[in-house]
């Protein structure tokens, strides 16, 4: 699957409005033509080709997840360049930024001055500001993907999306993907090591896939659906479980479910010199036993990774267009809606697709 960017836009006149879908609580998604601000210097002003509807957007609207409201929703973006702020802009590779690229953007907006910063540790910077996630009356309204127009500040990490990778998979490597970049990074050395990855939503496929083109020696699905433990095959899974416990010792252990139940079972199974990464418990659970021996004996390690460097976004873009051809990545995403329909994406129940998607075309 191909998708060429359109030509270059003319930028001799800036665009003065936008459609966007505002949410203002509960199930309340309403589309709005709102004025678009002028660029500052750095700032890139992107249309929406496609976006991918993350899980934690449905967490946020049905009040699981506490964030800024209202304000637009959607982090999982690939759009493509209409105009740059004086002075231009780069990609994380270096690259100038102009009109017509297709690109995506980090989910986070560092400040690059702070102590967390300057040590490498962008994603938990102290003042972070994060796309998709900022209140609609604040200094950054047009923040989200589920918009016609984004406007992205001088600062955030952007790289360019290459000819081959359709916008389906581009858009979920700006959330999903980077950030399995960075937990793979956080377990090294999975060649020839058993990896058990529990969860098999979209960050689990797409780990059992990055485990298996590590050249794990044996890479272990977990999910209670099915379904995903039938994709996880798909996706390189040499074993499928629906409970951890059946899953057998292992020295990777990578959890995206969320579930403290799961994790303490995964915990139990890690052999010696075993590494397990947190990447799923982004909401309140029960807590979970660690026994100090079992670490110091077992000289495991035990690590947690929330969002992603900008790094990971080319890494992500490199995995895609790497094993494209070797696993059915276009499966997990469902052919896109107008962005009218966002509303019931959103506020329905998840179908079995990993991703829906929406476009402003």
């Amino acid at each position: 699957m191909t998708n060429q960017p359109e030509q270059p836009a003319r930028t001799t006149h800036r665009l003065d409005e936008t459609l966007v879908a505002v949410w203002r609580g509960g199930d309340d998604i309403a589309l709005e033509t709102v004025p678009v601000p002028a660029l500052g210097p750095g700032d890139v002003l992107v249309r929406m080709r496609l976006a991918t509807i993350c899980g934690s957007d449905r967490h946020t609207v049905s009040g699981r997840r506490v964030q800024p409201c209202p304000s637009v929703l959607g982090h999982e973006t690939v759009g493509e360049i209409v105009a740059c702020g004086a002075g231009g802009a780069r990609a994380v590779d270096g690259r100038e930024l102009r009109a017509g690229q297709r690109v995506i953007w980090s989910v986070t907006l560092p400040c690059g001055t702070c102590d967390r910063c300057l040590a490498g540790v962008t994603a938990k910077c102290r003042t972070v500001r994060k796309a998709g996630h900022e209140a609609w009356d604040s200094d950054w309204p047009l923040s989200g993907g589920y918009a016609r127009h984004v406007l992205l500040p001088h600062g955030m990490p952007i790289a360019v999306v290459g000819d081959a990778l359709a916008d389906a998979l581009a858009a979920p490597a700006a959330c999903a993907t980077a950030t399995v970049m960075a937990v793979v990074e956080r377990a090294p050395r999975m060649a020839g090591r058993r990896v058990v990855v529990v969860g098999a939503g979209m960050l689990g496929l797409t780990a059992v896939a990055a485990a298996a083109a590590a050249g794990a020696s044996s890479v272990t699905a977990v999910d209670p659906a099915a379904e995903r433990r039938e994709l996880a095959r798909r996706f390189g899974a040499t074993e499928v479980r629906p409970t951890m416990p059946d899953a057998g010792p292992c020295d990777v252990l990578l959890e995206f479910s969320g579930s403290s139940t799961a994790l303490q079972q995964g915990l139990r199974t890690l052999d010696v010199q075993g590494v397990a990464v947190l990447a799923g418990a982004v909401l309140p659970d029960a807590p979970v036993v660690v026994e100090p021996e079992s670490v110091v004996r077992g000289h495991l390690s035990v690590v947690g990774v929330h969002n992603y460097e900008p790094r990971h976004l080319t890494e992500a873009l490199s995995f895609l267009e790497e094993t494209r051809d070797r696993f059915p990545w276009q499966d997990l995403v469902a052919e896109p809606v107008p962005l009218e329909a966002v509303g019931s994406l959103l506020t329905d129940p998840p179908g079995t697709t990993p991703r829906y998607s929406i476009t402003a075309h």
